[in-house]
């Protein structure tokens, strides 16, 4: 079976054979710095790279304590020491134990001429910013679908302002294709209507990392967008030429999303004060309306005819009982006549003249009352009333 080599071991051998060539124990790198991280201990991390390669360094604390210049970003220099394995991280770097300048590196100049030409353009003049929209009911978001700017800045908006709809625009954010993408994304956002303003972002890194936001194309979509644009590129000591053209530079995504939102809570605690000083206005106002009211109320008391009203209807009250009295005696008056009319009518009524015993005798083809027998044939049928009811008849020879 073949010799299986575990990862430490594997390490330290790679370790040993570096530390075997006399040629990496003592050499000079020049290179760009980036990624300068200075410890508390007082050790300088770094590294550097050029156009194809980077090579992470280190520098002990006694050896930065000799330099004679503070090494910044994008400095170009010359690094003298030797080559090793660092096992704990499997990362071969350089641990260099003296620097001297070597001139500004290419993509710090190559920043600073383009920033002055962008510049004197105007497009990072402050006059073109525009303010932001108070209560944005949709943001669009410019950045990597997988980056956790992605995902810091739907946290943030998802606690601080629910009520926004996010609209995200994936790109990616580092690499040659990067600026190309970037741009497209800014463009879709950017032609929507329901879109109020647009987030630009990405997460920290060295200046090569954040090289797509420095591209002319990136930093002019950028300033020619219509929607205000929050530019959260890399963290609080990056910044980028699209910070400059944006209409607000956010030192983090995270900090993008607060600066583009209300906070809720205090949008709530505010409308909680406004409802206590409107009900305490409304409860004042209300106070002093019933006091006028009193007062009116007292004033009319004062002024009132009340007793007149009561003397009056005591007067209509006697004037209604006469007045009742007199319907009354009016009522058995007519009465009485009615009843004296009834009895005059019913001596005179055929129905009392029946009762006596008489008919009434109609024709049953005509309803002609028969007075005479001349107006009767034999045969003829005749309807005949008496007291009882009625009954037919047919005349006889």
């Amino acid at each position: 079976m073949e010799n299986i080599w575990s990862v430490s071991s594997l390490t330290r051998r790679i370790r040993e054979l570096l530390d075997l060539d006399f040629e990496l124990q003592d050499l000079w790198v020049e290179g760009e710095i980036s990624n300068v991280t200075r410890a508390r201990s007082g050790h300088l991390y770094f590294t550097l790279k050029d156009a194809e390669a980077q090579l992470k360094c280190v520098m002990w604390r006694n050896s930065v304590a000799l330099l004679g210049f503070d090494p910044q970003q994008g400095d170009a220099v010359r690094a003298h020491g030797r080559v090793s394995v660092y096992e704990a991280g499997g990362v071969y770097q350089l641990y260099a134990d003296f620097l001297e300048p070597a001139g500004r590196g290419d993509l710090h100049q190559q920043f600073e001429e383009l920033k002055a030409r962008l510049e004197a353009e105007g497009l990072f003049d402050p006059a073109r910013k525009r303010p932001l929209p108070a209560f944005p009911q949709r943001i669009g978001v410019a950045t990597s679908a997988d980056a956790a700017a992605w995902r810091d800045i739907k946290s943030v908006l998802e606690r601080r302002y629910p009520l926004a709809d996010v609209l995200l625009a994936p790109t990616l954010v580092q690499g040659p294709e990067a600026p190309s993408q970037i741009v497209c994304a800014l463009a879709i956002l950017d032609e929507r209507d329901d879109v109020d303003l647009i987030i630009l972002a990405r997460g920290g890194g060295s200046l090569e990392d954040l090289w797509a936001f420095n591209d002319e194309r990136v930093v002019r979509a950028v300033a020619g967008c219509r929607h205000p644009v929050i530019s959260g590129v890399g963290h609080e000591t990056d910044f980028s030429l699209a910070d400059f053209a944006a209409d607000l530079r956010a030192p983090t995504p995270s900090a993008a999303a607060e600066l583009a939102t209300p906070d809720s809570q205090e949008l709530l605690a505010g409308l909680d004060g406004l409802r206590r000083r409107l009900v305490d206005q409304a409860a004042g106002r209300l106070e002093t309306t019933r006091l006028r009211l009193e007062a009116a109320g007292q004033a009319l008391r004062s002024m009132s005819p009340h007793s007149r009203l009561l003397s009056l209807a005591q007067r209509l009250d006697e004037l209604q009982a006469r007045g009742d009295r007199a319907m009354a005696g009016l009522l058995r008056t007519y009465r009485q006549h009615l009843v004296s009319l009834e009895r005059a009518l019913g001596a005179v009524s055929p129905l009392a003249t029946l009762a006596r015993g008489y008919a009434i005798v109609r024709r049953s083809d005509s309803g002609e009352v028969v007075m005479d027998p001349a107006q009767v044939s034999t045969g003829d049928r005749l309807d005949v009333r008496v007291q009882g009811g009625e009954f037919q008849a047919d005349v006889a020879a």
